[in-house]
């Protein structure tokens, strides 16, 4: 009897496990609730580790392909104080062991490698109840609905799945990022670098990068309530990126540029985590995957890397199980937590050493333990 698989989001951990099943001759369907793959922009590059991403990769058969997007030598890293002060200068590598390639494009080729039909685009999920026989069902916004045999939650922070799973919500750091962007860098902006420059203090920085095509994208991190937060007015755009300037008072005026020269809407990103070492009790005919299952800050760059190997995990152990789909998602769990926990650990430590009181000599002992 042919079982149905439903997969709740059209992220990386979604779309590789969708294509690794599909690789495989096992039919899943992935319900997304964006409308379309252009409905927004998907942020800035990622580095995909040989360990995990890359592993995955492999095992969905888009590793060349994957390779085709790899931007050599933007894995370049450059630590400055808050008067522009070099600290730390590593440039970047022609073969990089973590290639840094556009979020975008790696989102696009997960979507290309699966047929049309696998993906459900404008379908936000309502609601998700239990059935009969370990089934679920799920109410979609636009009125559609199913039940799936197997339901996977690949839909992120806020998951509509894991409330069935585990009573643990994201919790907010204390730190937000502000996005930012300006258009072809200019002579002010050569500190930069050719990749990656971070300019930190206790409580704050500007992390920005330079794209192929000379533009710089980024994010300014603030240690902040968020009461704080909401008390500012973004309607206007200057407006509000004048007050965020002014968090960096007496900082150099080309890492302020950085803010006041965006060109781009200033969302507001507030970093929420999951508690490190989660763990649910199995139960039959659903799990999670990537930030459903361990939201981490980005501090320790596995987000996007845990979230290929969940997706290629889970399809090969379904494929190694393909009579019992409960025996392979236990299977999966029980490597997912203990793998995840790690790696939570270390983000939650790092987004210390970044903002915290020895910011930035912290941020330089942590690149030169990683060199």
């Amino acid at each position: 009897m042919r079982r149905t698989i439903a997969i709740i989001g059209a992220g990386p951990a979604g779309l590789i496990l969708a294509r690794i099943l599909h690789l495989h001759g096992i039919e899943a369907t992935v319900y997304e609730a964006e409308t379309s793959p252009a409905a927004r922009k998907q942020g800035g590059l990622l580095d995909i580790h040989e360990h995990n991403g890359q592993r995955a990769l492999k095992a969905a058969g888009l590793h060349d392909a994957f390779r085709r997007l790899v931007r050599p030598g933007e894995d370049a890293k450059r630590v400055v104080d808050k008067n522009g002060i070099i600290l730390f200068d590593r440039a970047g590598q022609t073969l990089s062991p973590r290639p840094e390639v556009d979020r975008g494009e790696l989102r696009h080729m997960l979507i290309a490698s699966l047929p049309p039909a696998a993906i459900r685009w404008g379908h936000k999920v309502m609601s998700v109840s239990p059935v009969a026989n370990g089934q679920h069902e799920i109410v979609f916004a636009n009125g559609a609905r199913t039940t799936a045999d197997l339901l996977v939650g690949a839909d992120g922070a806020w998951s509509k799945v894991r409330p069935l799973l585990t009573t643990a919500r994201p919790v907010y750091s204390g730190t937000c990022f502000i996005e930012i962007a300006c258009p072809v860098a200019d002579a002010h902006s050569a500190i930069i670098g050719t990749g990656t420059l971070m300019a930190v203090a206790p409580g704050k920085g500007i992390i920005v990068h330079r794209n192929a095509d000379g533009s710089v994208t980024g994010y300014v991190a603030l240690n902040r309530p968020e009461t704080w937060l909401e008390s500012i007015d973004f309607s206007d755009s200057h407006a509000g990126l004048d007050v965020i300037a002014r968090q960096f008072a007496g900082w150099a005026p080309y890492l302020t540029r950085f803010i006041t020269d965006s060109i781009t809407e200033p969302a507001i990103r507030l970093i929420h985590a999951l508690p490190p070492g989660l763990r649910w009790q199995h139960q039959p005919g659903m799990t999670l995957i990537g930030d459903a299952a361990h939201l981490m800050s980005p501090f320790a760059g596995e987000g996007a890397n845990l979230a290929l190997y969940d997706g290629a995990e889970l399809g090969q152990s379904l494929i190694a199980y393909p009579d019992d789909m409960n025996a392979a998602v236990a299977a999966y769990e029980a490597t997912l937590f203990p793998r995840s926990h790690e790696v939570a650990r270390r983000s939650a430590q790092n987004l210390a050493l970044f903002f915290g009181p020895d910011a930035p000599g912290s941020v330089v002992d942590l690149f030169d333990r990683f060199a």
